[in-house]
């Protein structure tokens, strides 16, 4: 019989990161309610939870880089929001920021969950952070403290 390894849902004795962007607030702050809302129910000590802001999601990858890189953190939870205009920007800026957050968990171990959302308008932003299609922070959290368990699980944490 295969044996099978799975992280689990409880953060105790855990140290996160939570990286939010400052651009478009009224939807990252709502990804950061449903972050720390997911650490809360996940027995994760809120004192060892630090919050990093950075002014926009093209900020956030040099961030989470620099916060696991440092080892002091079991994950790293990147929350943003970037949403469609009439320019090419939005396709810079949601490009680099996911291939830059997603290469500082990958080169260095240590889990970063994507909490960025890309969205055409302001409505799906806010219905995918606490609206009609739930909160994609409180995802992210969940999958960062999965993905921590995991990792300790695997002997591979980061410290």
């Amino acid at each position: 019989m295969p044996q099978v390894i799975e992280g689990n849902l409880d953060a105790r004795g855990m140290k996160f990161a939570i990286v939010v962007a400052r651009f478009n607030a009224v939807v990252s702050d709502r990804l950061l309610e449903g972050a720390l809302d997911a650490l809360r129910r996940t027995n994760a000590d809120l004192d060892s939870v630090d919050i990093v802001k950075v002014p926009g999601s093209w900020e956030i990858p040099l961030t989470v880089r620099a916060l696991v890189s440092a080892g002091s953190h079991d994950a790293v939870i990147a929350l943003g929001a970037v949403i469609r205009g009439g320019t090419p920007h939005f396709d810079y800026v949601a490009g680099q920021a996911a291939s830059g957050i997603a290469q500082a968990g990958v080169d260095t171990g240590v889990p970063v969950a994507f909490g960025v959302l890309t969205a055409d308008t302001m409505e799906q932003a806010i219905d995918r952070a606490g609206g009609k299609s739930g909160n994609k922070g409180f995802d992210a959290a969940m999958t960062a403290i999965e993905m921590a368990s995991l990792l300790r699980k695997l002997g591979k944490a980061a410290r």
